[in-house]
């Protein structure tokens, strides 16, 4: 059965472009609730940790100094299967192959730079809120 929370992150690029407010309601404009938020800046360190799922991959350290880089503003959100829907609304990787009207075609920069994360299952979406956030700073 899907869950009804997902995790994400609006990334460096999409922060300092000035996008997160856009970002922020056209999440809300999809029926997703905001349970958490918080605006924090990653160490390359905590990047690391956070990605540690990709440490063999050749992209890695590329990924953490940017995900280091700027500010970013991770956030829970609750919505029936909201892992899927989540992953529709901001579009493939590539910002290039995201069909129009996705957040990513509308405001990813690259492939690197696209705008935000999205968690790929229920599993890693409970962990990677869990990263972010203690239980005190988010709704029940």
């Amino acid at each position: 059965m899907a869950g009804n929370r997902t995790f994400t992150m609006i990334k460096p690029d999409a922060f300092g472009a000035g996008n997160s407010g856009a970002i922020l309601k056209m999440i809300e404009e999809a029926g997703f609730k905001i349970v958490a938020l918080k605006a924090t800046q990653l160490t390359a360190e905590l990047a690391g940790k956070f990605y540690e799922v990709h440490k063999e991959r050749p992209f890695y350290a590329d990924l953490c100094k940017y995900m280091s880089s700027g500010p970013i503003i991770a956030a829970i959100l609750e919505k029936d299967n909201a892992v899927e829907d989540f992953r529709k609304l901001i579009g493939a990787t590539d910002p290039s192959k995201a069909e129009d009207g996705t957040i990513r075609k509308i405001f990813a920069k690259s492939i690197e730079a696209n705008a935000v994360h999205g968690s790929d299952s229920d599993e890693n979406a409970a962990i990677e809120g869990n990263f972010y956030f203690s239980q005190f700073e988010r709704v029940l």
